[in-house]
Parts: C-alpha cells; sequence; structure tokens
C-alpha cells in the first residue's frame, strides 16, 4: 500500500546520499534520483538540497518527510494491528522519558498487561521533544512526559505532580538536615542529568529566576542515566537533583536520602499525552487506577 517512493525518501533523508540510500535500497543511484525527481514532481515542491557535503532538505522538504513518516508509522500499525488482532491481541507502544523509566511508570504498565492478557506494552525511552515527534508521526501511540502538549491535536491526562529534591548519600552531612540551602549546594560535587533532560532544565530555570547560575556550582559528572547517577550517590561521590518519584525504591530501602532545596519550588506534572483520536479511553483509565494504586501502596 506504500508507495516506494516514501521508502526512498526516508532513506535518502537519513543517509543523507543518493548514493548511500541507492546501496541501502539495493538500487541504482539514478533510479532512486529518478524516484525523489518524480516524488517532486507530484507535490509540487523541491525536497532536497545539495549541500557541500551531503544533502540538505528544503523547508518544503521538513514537511514531506513528516508526512512520510507520519504515513510509514500508520502503515506499519495497521500490518502489526491486523497480524495481532487475529491473535486478539492489541499492542500499546508507550514513551515513556528517562526519569518516568525509572519510578512508579513502567511498574504500572507491567501490571496493567499483566492483569490484561490481550494487551501487550512496548515502552520505548527518550528525551520528550523526541517523544512527541514520534507521537506526532504516530510510531507512539501515548507518551509519558512532565508537561501539557502544546500541539492541539493531542489530549492529556495527567498522571501525577511531583518535585525535584536534593538527593544524597546517607553518609552525606547534609542527610542530617531538614532542608539544603543553596550554600549547601556550592560546596558539593554534583552529578546532575545531561543538559537536554528536562530534570536538568528545570532545576536550571529555577535558578535563574532567583538570578542564580549553574555556573556557579560544583558539576563534576553529566550522566544520562539515572540508575547510574543514583549508584553515585550511594557511594557517596556527589549529590544530585533529580524527580522525587525516581527515588522512592531507594528511599524506601533506605539505601539515600532526599531534601527539599530552600527556595527553590520545583514542582512538575506528569501527563499521559495522546492523539485525540486514539479509540482505547478505556486503557487510559485502566493505566491511571493501577498507577494510582501503585502510588498510593508505595508513598
Amino acid at each position: 500500500m506504500i508507495d516506494a517512493k516514501v521508502d526512498t525518501l526516508l532513506a535518502v533523508a537519513e543517509k543523507k546520499s543518493f548514493t548511500k540510500a541507492a546501496a541501502e535500497l539495493s538500487l541504482t543511484q539514478p533510479a532512486v534520483s529518478h524516484q525523489i525527481i518524480q516524488l517532486e514532481k507530484e507535490i509540487g515542491a523541491k525536497i532536497f538540497l545539495r549541500g557541500k557535503n551531503e544533502l540538505q532538505l528544503t523547508a518544503e522538504g521538513k514537511i514531506i518527510l513528516k508526512y512520510a513518516r507520519r504515513m510509514k508509522a500508520i502503515y506499519e500499525n495497521l500490518r502489526e494491528e491486523v497480524a495481532e488482532s487475529k491473535k486478539h491481541l492489541t499492542r500499546l507502544r508507550v514513551g515513556i522519558t528517562h526519569t518516568s523509566e525509572s519510578n512508579e511508570v513502567a511498574e504500572a504498565l507491567a501490571r496493567y498487561s499483566n492483569e490484561n492478557p490481550g494487551i501487550a506494552i512496548t515502552i520505548i525511552t527518550d528525551t520528550t521533544k523526541n517523544l512527541y515527534d514520534m507521537l506526532d508521526s504516530y510510531e507512539i501511540d501515548l507518551s509519558i512526559v512532565d508537561e501539557r502538549p502544546s500541539n492541539q491535536e493531542f489530549h492529556s491526562l495527567m498522571l501525577d505532580t511531583d518535585y525535584l529534591v536534593c538527593v544524597m548519600s546517607c553518609d552525606n552531612p547534609l542527610a542530617k538536615k531538614s532542608m539544603v540551602t543553596l550554600n549547601d549546594l556550592r560546596r558539593e560535587k554534583l552529578i546532575l542529568r545531561l543538559p537536554k533532560s528536562e530534570t536538568r532544565n528545570l532545576f536550571k530555570s529555577h535558578l535563574q529566576s532567583i538570578n542564580e547560575s549553574l555556573e556557579n556550582f560544583n558539576v563534576i559528572l553529566e550522566v544520562d542515566n539515572i540508575a547510574t547517577i543514583k549508584d553515585c550517590i550511594r557511594k557517596d561521590l556527589g549529590i544530585s537533583i533529580l524527580a522525587k518519584s525516581a527515588c522512592m525504591d531507594e528511599l524506601r530501602k533506605g539505601k539515600i536520602a532526599v531534601r527539599p532545596i530552600e527556595n527553590l519550588s520545583m514542582a512538575r506534572e506528569t501527563n499521559i499525552v495522546y492523539h485525540k483520536d486514539f479509540a482505547y479511553t478505556d486503557i487510559l483509565q485502566g493505566i491511571l487506577k493501577i498507577y494510582q494504586n501503585s502510588i498510593s501502596r508505595n508513598r
């Protein structure tokens, strides 16, 4: 059902080269060029421009690529759903952030799948921006992120409220205090998420709101993986700023300590985001119920 020119466009956009795309597709380079020219004629817009070392998308090309990815994803979803309907199975593709991966969200999804044998869930972990892109192109069905969507094509359901805290080893002197001050933080070695992470950006923006800068703090290590950060904290190699929900398991086991930071109330929402034409609203309610039961037991 998908025109071969769509696959060719996706390959050229990925490889940024007609020659490399041709090798990927087992076609000749002239055949790839011809298909792109045909596609440009059909749509009435130039898709690629030749840069110094690679092809570049035009403004119109970026729009065309967006819809090509959406078409491909929808077609793959169609094939998958038809195949799985024969097995009386519904597959749900859920995108979550790295923070959500470390809290009760993944557990709630696993529990929902366990309690509903006809549901299979695939979890994809990425940044909020990338998850929104995947949701927009129908590569995933739901996205669980720490903000509300601005895209009017999306609806959202609030799953939880959360806030950032200072996380330290139980042996760290800060663990004996009821709260942490900014002066305390300046004297510590910080292990933070990467600059692209929502957690770090929320911390940074709240510092800026009180005329502070992250540059005034001693950041010794930047790590994308939250589990690695918590492992370093347990070994008292530094402290961090993380979502409290991502630390609940270690807190219950007494492996780490968390404290609020004076003058920084870093609250945020966790939302399930989905297309407004998403058909399985009963699944959303089921996930929400299991998640709420889980946090009421664990917190």
